[in-house]
């Protein structure tokens, strides 16, 4: 299963432009039988790579996958970021969920502090949660990796030496302390990979975080970098044309896709047609009552009881399906009541948010591996002007997708989740992994997510079809790096929708006498990569959209 590259040659200076002969290797799709790796940048892509051609497993390759984006993603990703990671495990054929995510401080006299004076919108190191990414990286290593830190984090060592910028330095410089700690620990290797983890978060690493948060105003300790856990979880699951398709829980926006698919089942969208008036109506008027739920709802289940069973029984579900009109588009807000239950809760007419709230994207890692382990995972950091610290540690603006308004599931509390955007995706079909989908894009990732997971499970699309047709996106919903205390000050754009310029005019004219304001782009909607395996064959079909700067390789 030896690919006749060496990896490790393709991994070049962050200073040198990519060779045309690399560009060959590595470009935005790809096929194979020994495993395949879709990120971002060619470089991270290349790091998996060389750790699938050298024996590791899905998990390796996903770890130094993700090591690496922090360096040539970085800015769409950090590592004092966060990371959900959703993984099927070959050997117990499980689903399980691991949380890179950190939570706000745990002092009551910094979540005081956010109710007396607002969460900072506009970037604030004192918006920064705990940084997860590491972690996360570790503990996926320990539970479903085989190899050692210093092997998977040997490509982004590469990449930081050959860098040129202060921070490229400072973190090759705590890595290679986080390297020494697991050399000189006695002992198994989970109680080496513990040392690696126990150093950043506990021991002199800490410190000099802690050092940094204290000069930058931040309103994070070393108590708090102490107290961080990996959370490996359940994931929430639907069932949808023979497909079962697997979600983080509801500290991400997850669910609502889950609870899209559950309405969308009413309707043949295959006999409407792809992209026809009727297809696209139908989703974005389903997106429309699941995003609803999810701005009124969900928030970190160890603070808050999410009504997921009900939001997802078919009783709720078969109360909302009504709501979606096929002749008029809704320009109401319309959470529904899924405790008595009842089709709505309330049904407010919406102004559109004229807050300037900044947000940095996101990036992707999806692999998978020969012996049937599958990784899909969301890598970010939402920077909005944060800068590296002296560690070459950047942290992002998570808290800002908390709020403080009163009695609601998402407010700041101490050491609570912020019920992020991020959200990775895993369907399975007959007990068997056959889709892995990571999508960049803030608010639009779930959007994209269904996009492009239904182009395969409705019109037997290919990966490299489905993530370069056409798309399209509604933005009514509520902002979700908007931290406004006033939750109907963050509603983006009642019955406002974008499409891709290649869906035609007649079609946009069509939904626009629903109703629907109706604009178009010809950028990319959001930033997805997808992979498929095909079981009968033993194919691995992987693709990034090109458009959106992402990148696929396989081994042959």
């Amino acid at each position: 299963m030896r690919c006749c590259i060496h990896w490790a040659c393709l991994l070049v200076s962050l200073s040198v432009l990519v060779s045309e002969s690399v560009a060959e290797v590595i470009t935005w799709k790809a096929t194979g039988k020994g495993g395949a790796v879709a990120a971002g940048k060619i470089n991270s892509v290349a790091a998996g790579m060389q750790i699938l051609e050298e024996g590791g497993n899905a998990s390796d390759a996903a770890v130094a996958t993700l090591l690496a984006l922090t360096v040539t993603d970085y800015g769409l990703f950090a590592i004092g970021g966060e990371v959900p990671l959703i993984i099927y495990d070959a050997k117990t054929q499980q689903v399980k969920v691991l949380c890179g995510l950190g939570g706000a401080p745990l002092d009551p006299a910094a979540i005081d502090w956010f109710y007396e004076n607002g969460i900072p919108a506009k970037g604030s190191m004192k918006s920064a949660p705990v940084p997860g990414a590491v972690d996360l990286c570790v503990t996926a290593l320990r539970l479903y990796g085989t190899m050692s830190f210093e092997r998977v984090v040997q490509p982004t060592m590469t990449l930081l030496d050959s860098g040129q910028k202060q921070w490229h330095a400072d973190q090759l410089d705590t890595i290679r302390k986080l390297v020494q700690r697991e050399k000189e620990t006695k002992g198994s290797r989970d109680q080496k990979l513990t040392a690696v983890r126990d150093r950043f978060y506990k021991g002199d690493i800490a410190d000099e975080l802690e050092a940094w948060y204290i000069k930058s105003g931040a309103l994070l300790r070393k108590r708090d970098l102490a107290a961080h856990i990996t959370r490996v979880e359940d994931p929430v699951s639907v069932k949808y044309r023979g497909y079962t398709v697997y979600k983080c829980g509801p500290w991400t926006q997850g669910p609502y896709l889950c609870q899209t698919l559950r309405l969308l089942e009413g309707f043949d969208l295959k006999e409407m047609g792809h992209l026809s008036p009727d297809y696209i109506h139908v989703i974005v008027e389903a997106w429309k009552l699941a995003m609803a739920d999810r701005d009124e709802y969900y928030g970190d289940p160890q603070f808050v009881k999410v009504p997921l069973e009900q939001l997802l029984s078919d009783q709720y579900t078969g109360l909302r399906r009504p709501l979606i009109d096929m002749r008029t588009s809704s320009l109401m807000r319309r959470p529904g009541d899924p405790f008595s239950p009842h089709p709505l809760k309330a049904q407010t007419a919406q102004e559109d948010s004229t807050a300037k709230i900044p947000i940095q994207d996101t990036t992707t890692c999806v692999v998978a591996d020969r012996w049937g382990n599958v990784v899909a995972a969301t890598p970010s950091c939402n920077l909005a002007g944060n800068k590296p610290g002296p560690s070459g540690v950047t942290q992002g603006n998570r808290i800002r997708s908390l709020n403080t308004t009163a009695g609601h599931p998402n407010r700041v509390e101490p050491g609570k989740r912020p019920r992020i955007t991020l959200t990775p995706t895993l369907v399975l079909k007959n007990r068997k992994p056959v889709l892995a989908i990571s999508v960049a894009g803030g608010d639009l990732q779930d959007q994209t997510t269904l996009n492009v997971l239904l182009n395969h499970i409705e019109f037997g699309m290919l990966p490299e079809q489905a993530v370069t047709a056409a798309r399209f996106n509604t933005f009514h919903h509520q902002n979700s790096f908007d931290p406004n205390p006033d939750r109907t000050a963050t509603f983006k754009g009642a019955g406002k929708i974008r499409v891709n310029e290649d869906i035609p005019e007649s079609v946009r004219r069509v939904l626009a006498k629903r109703g629907h304001k109706v604009e178009s782009t010809k950028g990319p909607i959001a930033n997805p990569i997808m992979l498929y395996i095909d079981h009968k064959n033993g194919l691995f079909h992987i693709a990034g959209d090109p458009q959106a700067g992402r990148h696929a390789a396989a081994l042959k």
